[in-house]
């Protein structure tokens, strides 16, 4: 099985079944990496909170953290948080964990919706619209800007970052990401961190700059991958969690009207999203610190592990009629944000942009429509990710 493959990424809710069914461990590729993928539920769940399952790959081969040599310039992205283990793990989350308590995100609602409105009013000035970049875009992006505190002079450089990072790794554009966006994209972190030590603001990167766990602070190299970080997470699942949550009603007007009828619905119709549709359906690669054994299946020390929370989501052993999407559905964990050490820093952010975005949406155009046939809509080569290309809507039929 690989993942990476346009048949997977096409037909990988059907892929997802007969793993269910029929091989709960599976052997494939993602890319040139052997993995062993896990697709129930509760295996997954489990591999999450395995300590025999680590992140940083030199402590399970004694190798580099990826299999293949990486240019040095993608050093920030590859050492960061989410490929460290505890107790680096543990100590780097502590201090970023500062900047989502609560109180702040409490402070940014409000924020928030000022900014769908915005960028509505001038949606509706066009009427047809693709919605990623007039819509599900711009709200995590300027969310995580601000956030930040990045200027508005330095948005063009963050912008093409922000691309790079998201939809530079494939294709003919590898090089230019490397030689080109990553080293300007570094060059513009390293400037704001610097203007943060001199001009403290109050913002993530300022906290973060002047936050200390155990008596520690996060050195210069940690700082910038913190950065990354922020900026990857901080954007990209949100903006993919917007657009799929509103193809998704779209696609079952029953359940939409329900909404619309009862904004009380607004919580478990997120949950169900990111059960039924979310974008993230894989972890990043586990790697087995020894010989261990899943479902009978014998996985040895130094080999890969990703749970496929996509096909967690839909195992009929947890969720009755998985394959029904249902905003009445009876809460349980679903999946999307992970689970465990790991579990998305940035969930309760994702979430909260996620339902001001399709509350306002739907209260200012509640006739809205697809400008396509739903066939039509194709999906990005992303493998793990289930996310589009585009998503063209009428606002007012």
């Amino acid at each position: 099985m690989n993942v990476t493959s346009r048949q997977f990424i096409e037909n990988k809710f059907d892929y997802y079944r007969w793993m269910l069914e029929e091989a709960p461990v599976c052997q494939g590729r993602l890319s040139i990496l052997h993995v062993y993928f896990l697709a129930g539920y509760d295996d997954c769940v489990s591999a999450l909170r395995d300590p025999r399952l680590v992140r940083n790959r030199t402590t399970a081969t004694g190798g580099g953290r990826f299999p293949f040599p990486l240019p040095k310039g993608l050093t920030p992205m590859i050492s960061s948080m989410i490929t460290n283990d505890d107790p680096v793990h543990r100590r780097q989350r502590t201090l970023v964990a500062k900047a989502f308590t609560p109180r702040a995100l409490g402070k940014l609602s409000e924020r928030i919706e000022s900014l769908t409105h915005e960028l509505l009013d001038e949606a509706e000035r066009r009427n047809t619209v693709d919605l990623i970049p007039a819509y599900s875009l711009p709200i995590p992006v300027t969310v995580i800007r601000e956030m930040l505190g990045v200027d508005e002079a330095d948005m063009p450089k963050f912008r093409s970052g922000l691309r790079a990072l998201s939809e530079g790794f494939n294709g003919w554009t590898l090089l230019r990401t490397l030689l080109l966006d990553m080293p300007r994209m570094r060059s513009l972190v390293e400037e704001l961190i610097e203007r943060k030590r001199s001009a403290p603001r109050d913002d993530i990167l300022t906290g973060l700059i002047q936050a200390e766990a155990d008596g520690e602070k996060l050195s210069r190299e940690e700082l910038v991958s913190m950065a990354y970080l922020l900026i990857i997470a901080g954007y990209e699942t949100t903006v993919h969690l917007i657009t799929n949550a509103v193809l998704t009603l779209l696609q079952h007007p029953e359940q939409l009207e329900a909404l619309k009828a009862d904004t009380a619905l607004l919580d478990p119709a997120v949950e169900e999203v990111l059960r039924y549709a979310g974008p993230v359906h894989g972890t990043k690669p586990n790697y087995a610190v020894e010989d261990i054994e899943i479902r009978g299946a014998r996985i040895p020390k130094g080999a890969a592990v990703i749970p496929i929370l996509g096909a967690a989501n839909r195992d009929p052993a947890v969720f009755t009629n998985p394959e029904v999407f249902d905003i009445h559905r009876p809460p349980k964990k679903q999946l999307g944000f992970g689970h465990g050490p790991h579990h998305c820093l940035g969930a309760a952010l994702a979430r909260l942009e996620t339902r001001i975005a399709i509350k306002t949406l739907f209260e200012r155009f509640p006739n809205m429509r697809l400008a396509v046939p739903a066939g039509e809509l194709e999906l990005q080569s992303m493998p793990l990710w289930h996310r589009y290309e585009r998503l063209p809507v009428v606002l007012r039929p």
